[in-house]
This record gives structure tokens, C-alpha cells and sequence, in this order.
């Protein structure tokens, strides 16, 4: 009796890890979920400057962090930094290596989805200039607001990410900071594997200089675990639809992994 019992409350306590485990890759989904996270993220840009030469790999780091307000508001704060290596840039046989422009997003959200199912948060966006080399970040301290909204329907994940951004200081010679960035997004989770697929696009609009760059990306996502170590590791392709004058204009592979830290 005792090992039909012991069986029993393994293959339960396991049904409730998948459907916990399941919950998790949809919030990952969620740009303003409560959930303590740290993506890993590995990107290449190619074919950037006037001959085409040029390479930019990035590796990123986004903690996000949320904050219980009270019983109805949390703020959800994401830092991004950046390690960038750039070759034959601005021409051949030029390079720098070393941190980028800290970039940190606050949101403001509300606990509860609204009575038609939507979920979303609005704050503050800060470009903080923090580059280790001149040459890898603006030069321009930056602030504005952004906000996102989505909706979480069964398996399904689908809303739209956007910010404005412009600068209110920094070094007079360099060029103004003056943007708008939208990122449409839609991904499905099939729960039975905790494995999301999703697809989405960003755009970022330079108002000083009156170009547009914006990326699609493609991503297969995967949760498991090791030891008790909760993580997300995803792989896709990421192909510019449109870039600027002298921009990448390349597709290439993407790698990231998330480490989780649910409550």
C-alpha cells in the first residue's frame, strides 16, 4: 500500500511540475509577467557599411525584474547590456570591443488582465551612456515613455511592444537620439512539451536621420531543466526586411537562454 501511494504522489507531484513548467514558457511570453528572469542572448549582424564588410556580434544580457507594488499593481523593471564586438567597422580592418549603452525599461502593470483578457504595462525608457568605447554606444543620455500590450488565448500569445526615445544629454557632438521602436509579437506554446514557437518583427525608426532598419525574427523555444536549475533555451534566424543606409543586410542564426527563477 505504502509504494502504491508513494507511486501515486510522484506521478502527481510530476503533472503538477509539467502544468507549472507550462505556465512558465507562456509568462516568458509576457514582456510584464511576474516572474524573475535572466536571458542570455547571442546575436550577429553582417553586411553592415557602404562595402558590406562590416560584422557586429552582440551577447546579451536582460534581467528582468518584477516589484509588488500592492494587491493590484506591479513594476516590472528589464535592464539591457550589451557585449559587442564589432570587425571591419566603420572600415577594414577596424574594431572595437567592450560594453554597449545600458539600456533600462520600467513598467507599470496591473496584476489582474482586464475584464476582455488584455494585459498590459506603461513606463519609462532611459538610454543610460555607458559604453566602454566611443564608438560602441551613442553618446547621448535618453528618456522616454513605452508600453506593451498583449492577450493570452489558450496556447496562444500575441500584443505589440513600443517605446520612444530621445536625448536630453550627452556630448554635443555626436549625433541627436531621436527614435521610435515597434515589436509585434505572436507566439503558440503547446503545453504537453513546453515547447513556443514565435515569430515577430522590430522596427526601429531614426527620426533625426529619417530611416527605417526593422528585423523579422523566427524563434523555437524549449523548457527544461538541470538540477534545479528552471531554463528556456531557444534558437532562430534573424533576416532584415529593411535596413538603413548603411546597416547590416544579412540573415543569420540567434541563440538564447533564459534562466528562470519563479516564486
Amino acid at each position: 500500500m505504502n509504494k502504491i501511494i508513494f507511486i501515486f504522489c510522484v506521478i502527481v507531484s510530476q503533472n503538477v511540475w509539467a502544468d507549472s513548467e507550462a505556465e512558465l514558457a507562456k509568462k516568458l511570453n509576457n514582456p510584464v509577467a511576474a516572474l524573475i528572469s535572466v536571458p542570455i542572448e547571442y546575436i550577429v549582424d553582417e553586411d553592415i557599411g557602404p562595402l558590406e564588410q562590416g560584422k557586429v556580434t552582440q551577447y546579451k544580457l536582460s534581467p528582468v525584474v518584477p516589484i509588488s507594488l500592492n494587491d493590484e499593481w506591479n513594476v516590472i523593471s528589464r535592464t539591457i547590456v550589451s557585449f559587442v564586438d564589432q570587425d571591419n567597422i566603420p572600415g577594414a580592418g577596424l574594431g572595437e570591443s567592450g560594453t554597449s549603452d545600458i539600456v533600462e525599461s520600467v513598467f507599470f502593470s496591473p496584476k489582474a488582465p482586464t475584464d476582455s483578457g488584455w494585459i498590459w504595462g506603461a513606463g519609462g525608457i532611459f538610454l543610460l551612456d555607458t559604453a566602454s568605447e566611443d564608438e560602441l554606444g551613442a553618446g547621448k543620455w535618453g528618456v522616454g515613455p513605452t508600453a506593451v500590450a498583449l492577450k493570452q488565448d489558450g496556447p496562444w500569445s500575441y500584443g505589440l511592444l513600443s517605446h520612444y526615445l530621445t536625448d536630453v544629454g550627452g556630448d554635443d557632438d555626436r549625433a541627436d537620439v531621436e527614435q521610435i521602436f515597434v515589436q509585434p509579437f505572436m507566439s503558440y506554446t503547446i503545453a504537453k512539451t513546453k515547447t513556443t514557437f514565435t515569430i515577430f518583427a522590430e522596427s526601429t525608426r531614426d527620426l533625426e536621420a529619417n530611416e527605417t532598419g526593422t528585423v523579422g525574427i523566427f524563434q523555437i523555444g524549449q523548457m527544461f531543466k538541470v538540477g534545479s536549475q528552471i531554463m528556456q533555451a531557444r534558437i532562430g534566424v534573424r533576416h532584415w526586411i529593411e535596413s538603413t543606409e548603411f546597416g547590416p543586410d544579412s540573415t543569420t542564426l540567434i541563440a538564447k537562454l533564459t534562466l528562470l527563477f519563479p516564486k
